[in-house]
């Protein structure tokens, strides 16, 4: 191809330029959160029998363990890929305020996980109430959270929660129908069933459990419009059901920032009531979330909006304990896991994804936020703590 001779006089200028382009072109510009439950990456008992049991090499989480291992393939664009190139994850990622003992805050459960995570602070929150609810609401008024710095700075974001905006039937009962974008609202209240019609289409099943907890965004007076249930509140256009997101990936109109959440079945949180694939209690958990991260990784890497400098950052909520007396799920014998996927996901050693050794927390997920969208002040801990950048290529994240 021929390149025009640039004039002297500029040649230096060009080259700058040049520079500042590839370094721009090296940077993650659109992120995809998808938010999992309450179960340790590692735990020193119970790794992959009795109750409670941890991800990493569990037989009952095939597809995560193949994205570390190296030997995740998927069908992209018509492709066979091998996923795992594009893998990077924490071997050293932590509970918030963890500690090498444990002797530390208790950051639990669910919900002052989710609130930390959009602003590296609970708030003292310690429970998991709806936003509004009539006995102890936890919405909170400081606008000092990532997505309206992400707002104040014109970048975009948006809300994904599985279970919600279901079209109801002649008698009031739910439907797995989702209603038009029109008649969406902001979902401040948790709710859960069985459809009259229709199955959740990646478990089969009928019951559905949307669960506010797990929406951070919701807890926040300026990006949840207040206590408004309508179609008329000004932010509902933020938030969406799932079945939207797959509709917007197609037509490449996804956010700067996605936050994801299944329901309470494809997140690992809760075992449906007729048990999984054979399994009950905690094996049928972990292979619930599985199933539901082998179908949809796929289909956001076949994405413009992934394939143009996308991440998709697969985040577990906290420690747990591993049922053993006197076990603390706030000390570091205790990992949370923290999965990337990105072409800027640092290399793979040896054929193998890179495992960070690096101690991180839900602090540096929202500190690498800030970065990769340069939005300041840096919120709550995140002063405190590592980012991400241990995980992606020198230049992905700029600080």
């Amino acid at each position: 191809m021929y390149t025009p001779r640039l004039p002297r006089l500029f040649g230096t200028l060009a080259l700058c330029a040049a520079c500042n382009l590839s370094a721009h072109a090296q940077e993650v510009k659109t992120v995809f959160v998808i938010a999992m439950e309450n179960h340790n990456w590692t735990q020193p008992a119970n790794q992959s029998t009795g109750g409670i049991q941890q991800i990493f090499q569990n037989p009952n989480a095939p597809f995560i363990n193949s994205l570390v291992d190296g030997t995740a393939w998927a069908e992209i664009d018509g492709r066979t890929q091998h996923i795992s190139e594009q893998v990077a994850y924490a071997s050293a990622y932590h509970n918030v305020l963890a500690t090498m003992n444990g002797s530390n805050p208790h950051i639990h459960p669910s919900e002052p996980n989710y609130i930390w995570a959009e602003a590296g602070n609970n708030f003292g929150v310690a429970n998991d109430n709806d936003p509004f609810a009539a006995n102890g609401p936890n919405n909170q008024n400081t606008t000092q959270h990532l997505v309206t710095l992400l707002t104040k700075a014109g970048k975009t974001w948006k809300s994904y929660q599985e279970d919600t905006e279901l079209t109801p039937d002649a008698n009031g009962k739910l439907t797995n129908v989702p209603l038009s974008p029109s008649q969406y609202t902001v979902p401040l209240s948790s709710i859960s069933g069985t459809f009259t019609s229709g199955v959740n289409q990646f478990n089969g099943s009928a019951q559905y459990n949307y669960a506010a907890k797990h929406n951070p965004m919701v807890f926040f007076t300026d990006s949840n419009g207040g206590n408004d249930k309508s179609t008329s509140n000004p932010l509902a256009s933020h938030y969406a059901p799932l079945q939207q997101f797959f509709s917007d990936l197609e037509n490449n109109t996804v956010a700067d920032y996605n936050w994801i959440t299944p329901n309470q079945f494809n997140d690992m949180h809760t075992t449906l009531s007729a048990g999984y694939k054979g399994l009950t209690g905690d094996p049928a958990k972990i292979l619930q979330g599985d199933d539901f991260l082998r179908q949809v990784i796929p289909v956001i890497m076949a994405s413009k909006a992934y394939q143009d400098n996308g991440v998709i950052i697969l985040w577990w909520d906290e420690s747990e304990t591993d049922g053993i007396t006197g076990d603390n799920p706030d000390a570091f014998d205790h990992t949370v896991p923290e999965i990337i996927i990105s072409k800027h996901a640092h290399k793979n050693e040896n054929g193998i994804p890179y495992a960070s050794p690096v101690n991180l927390s839900h602090s540096s997920d929202l500190k690498t936020m800030q970065e990769i969208f340069h939005v300041e002040p840096l919120l709550g801990d995140t002063v405190n703590v590592n980012d991400l950048s241990d995980l992606f290529q020198p230049g992905a994240i700029q600080k």
